[in-house]
């Protein structure tokens, strides 16, 4: 075997192993060629998925289930611009993502390829990065996983071709030629991880000041109805014991935004989500409150519905690690810059200290409705399935009741987008991926492939609509590839049903926005999935019959559902348009 120098490509792959890069998701053109190999002969398993977009989602999703390090790689040009609406909902997200693409060499200025990727990064919220030469590659490829994991951004890594072919001659080369990578078709062995492979937890920053979390104090003791919203942030620090002691002390009820369903899950004074999604008892009791604080929330327009959800004369608080967060979408009227959990316990403290405790907003009465009124499922509705179609409600009921308690459910966006991400219910605050910070159409599917593969221990469940299933549809060959056993429930209304409620009532033309049918079943079976046309409920026993097993391809459900009427959140979705 011939020996030869390490090249930068070769020694980015290895560093990044060693970094953590244990997962790679990408689509493989000549620029990310030779650096995805040698990922790969470094120990980490390499996803291919069939478009740029799904690998970006898949890959943020899977960063957001495994708690660690999403990964991404792409060609240059066209790789990374086919991955940009993928890379904008995680940078929106604050994913800790790293995206390898490939990028145009200095001198080759008339390229094809030639973008400006790093104003497209940062365009799109993400932070544009380079590795500058084969002396500082590592320092380069460092300096984007710390930026990543410590502060939880999308890092776009370019690596100029001309760099990548060059030998490696920084600080850590080796004093003799190596032999070139054998490039394995199965991961190694993982090799050993440092600090980037850890889980991309929130980094502890120092509590907020004792004047601040005796302002704060202030406000818990002297609220009468006060109520808990906890969102990304909360779920981030691990807040949930330490949120709930607080709230059992102060007497406050317990709420999450929709990125952290889940997170207070058996608690008696659980109300689930806040804002668009919530139940009528949690609004009534959301909007009855006199203070409200937002731990690790942005408290934005869906959270607290344009402010309906502020009582009037309630009092606003918000705690957030990111000073920018704090007041950026309502006036509030007192700030914390603190880790929640640490923070929750530091009030909690001086709650104790001041022996103080109050029932708050708690009773026996209260624990008693809501054990009755807490989830959607528990309020009455009138039922639209006709026979030929199925009340999404009633598909999402009957669902709900088949599948395993252990499943992690990931929602599309679209009209039905709150049915699955609210008659499904999840385990704990890792149970839904909600990939909607963009709002983007089409990222179902993809969100499901990336956390399937980051909890294999459960079912998961990919909710979408006909619009998004089949903008993403190529990604079922990767599901079916992968052998996933994943069930991809298609809420079928042939339409793009939030356009169509928007503005038929207003009279205007349609033919934009509704489709003629599209038998969902039949090509989901020609990816090589198994599959099923529903119209009423008994057409679920092919999914009972799956879900016993074995589950060693995806399932399609191709759900005919009612579309006469909006879903309850639509109407507040549309006021931010």
């Amino acid at each position: 075997m011939t020996e030869r120098a390490t090249t930068v490509a070769e020694a980015v792959g290895a560093a990044l192993v060693r970094l953590g890069a244990d997962t790679v998701f990408g689509v493989v053109g000549s620029g990310n060629f030779h650096v995805t190999n040698a990922l790969i002969a470094g120990g980490a398993r390499f996803v291919a998925a069939r478009h740029e977009g799904g690998a970006a989602t898949m890959a943020d999703a899977y960063a957001r289930v495994s708690g660690g390090l999403g990964v991404l790689s792409v060609h240059q040009g066209p790789g990374l611009t086919n991955a940009l609406t993928g890379i904008t909902e995680a940078a929106k997200s604050r994913t800790p993502l790293l995206v390898l693409t490939g990028e145009v060499a200095a001198g080759a200025v008339r390229s094809n390829f030639r973008v400006d990727q790093a104003a497209l990064a940062a365009g799109v919220g993400a932070v544009p990065e380079r590795v500058h030469s084969p002396r500082t590659a590592l320092a380069d490829v460092a300096r984007a996983c710390r930026t990543a994991v410590a502060e939880r951004r999308t890092v776009v890594l370019g690596l100029p071709l001309d760099v990548q072919a060059a030998a490696y001659t920084g600080a850590e080369a080796v004093d003799r030629p190596v032999p070139r990578p054998a490039v394995r078709s199965t991961p190694a062995a993982a090799p050993p991880r440092d600090v980037f492979a850890s889980p991309a937890r929130v980094p502890f920053l120092p509590v907020p000041s004792p004047a601040a979390i005796s302002r704060l104090a202030d406000a818990l003791a002297a609220a009468e109805r006060p109520v808990f919203i906890a969102g990304r942030g909360a779920r981030l620090s691990g807040a949930r014991e330490p949120l709930r002691a607080l709230a059992e002390r102060c007497g406050a009820l317990l709420a999450t935004s929709a990125v952290a369903r889940g997170m207070f899950l058996g608690d008696p004074y659980d109300l689930d989500v806040s804002g668009g999604f919530a139940t009528p008892a949690a609004a009534e009791l959301i909007a009855g409150a006199d203070l409200l604080v937002g731990w690790g929330a942005s408290l934005n327009m869906w959270t607290l519905r344009h402010g309906a959800l502020v009582g009037k004369g309630a009092t606003v608080v918000q705690v957030d690690l990111d000073p920018q967060a704090l007041g950026a979408h309502r006036t509030v009227d007192l700030s914390l810059i603190g880790d929640v959990a640490e923070t929750a316990r530091a009030a909690a403290a001086e709650l104790e200290a001041r022996d103080h405790a109050s029932p708050g907003y708690r009773s026996s009465g209260l624990a008693e409705r809501l054990s009755r009124e807490r989830r959607w499922r528990d309020h009455p509705y009138d039922d639209d399935s006709d026979g030929s179609r199925l009340d999404p409600r009633t598909l999402s009921i009957a669902l709900d009741d088949l599948l395993p308690a252990e499943r992690t459910v990931a929602v599309d966006s679209g009209n039905f987008m709150g049915y699955p991400a609210m008659f499904l219910d999840v385990p704990d605050a890792d149970g839904l991926v909600f990939t909607q910070a963009f709002q983007s159409v089409g990222l179902g599917l993809a969100t499901a492939i990336g956390a399937a593969l980051a909890r294999p221990d459960r079912l998961t469940v990919a909710a979408l609509g006909d619009g998004g299933a089949l903008m993403s549809i190529a990604e079922l060959e990767t599901a079916v590839r992968l052998g996933l056993g994943l069930l991809v429930v298609v809420y079928d209304d042939e339409a793009y049903g939030a356009e169509v409620h928007h503005f038929g009532p207003d009279g205007h033309p349609l033919g934009t926005v509704t489709f003629p049918p599209a038998d969902l079943a039949a090509i989901g079976q020609g990816f090589g999935c198994r599959a099923v046309t529903v119209r009423k409920r008994e057409d679920l026993g092919a999914v009972a019959d799956w879900l016993a097993g074995p589950r060693d391809r995806p399932m399609v459900v191709d759900a005919k559902v009612t579309s006469g009427a909006p879903s309850w959140w639509l109407e507040e979705a549309f006021r931010g348009h």
